[in-house]
């Protein structure tokens, strides 16, 4: 069992009945869960996959087929670079590297200090202002080795999680 929000369970429990099978509802809960424990595991594929009444693996599929379901617990902050043409042939790749300098980090890791995830992602749709980052949710466009250094400063600068 895993331990949810009564917010949570509230959404879970109004969302389902809007599909006309239970298991159509497979992607609202996964984003539910995800949102409330920041990453879906195994113990939420097995729950939700019984609470619609599905096999996990039908669950499973989804998570591993859409690249905004992870499996794993990310940092407080969320660094993802585009990799694709245009984020690739202007720096791109310059610029991830230099985040994962910055905070001591392999991709797709957490940070040391458990602040910080950097990630290569597929398009964030701003090719003419390459090489782009979204910094949790915020775009940040023409992201070079210096740009990503000066808001890495910003992000050590600021209250870590408990700090607040």
């Amino acid at each position: 069992m895993i331990n949810l929000s009564a917010e949570t369970m509230r959404r879970i429990d109004d969302v389902i009945p809007h599909y006309p099978m239970k298991r159509s509802a497979a992607l609202p809960l996964l984003h539910f869960v995800q949102e409330d424990q920041g990453y879906i595991s195994s113990e939420a594929i097995e729950w939700i996959a019984a609470k619609l009444e599905i096999q996990p693996i039908n669950v499973y599929e989804l998570v591993t087929f859409y690249p905004m379901f992870r499996q794993k617990p990310i940092g407080r902050r969320h660094i993802r670079v585009c990799r694709t043409l245009s984020c690739a042939i202007m720096g791109g790749y310059r610029t991830c590297a230099e985040f994962q300098r910055q905070f001591n980090t392999g991709l797709g890791e957490v940070s040391p200090d458990g602040e910080v995830t950097v990630e290569f992602v597929e398009c964030l749709a701003s090719c003419g202002t390459a090489p782009v980052v979204m910094i949790d949710d915020e775009l940040h466009e023409r992201v070079d080795a210096s740009k990503a250094r000066e808001l890495s400063e910003k992000i050590k600068a600021a209250p870590a999680a408990g700090a607040r």
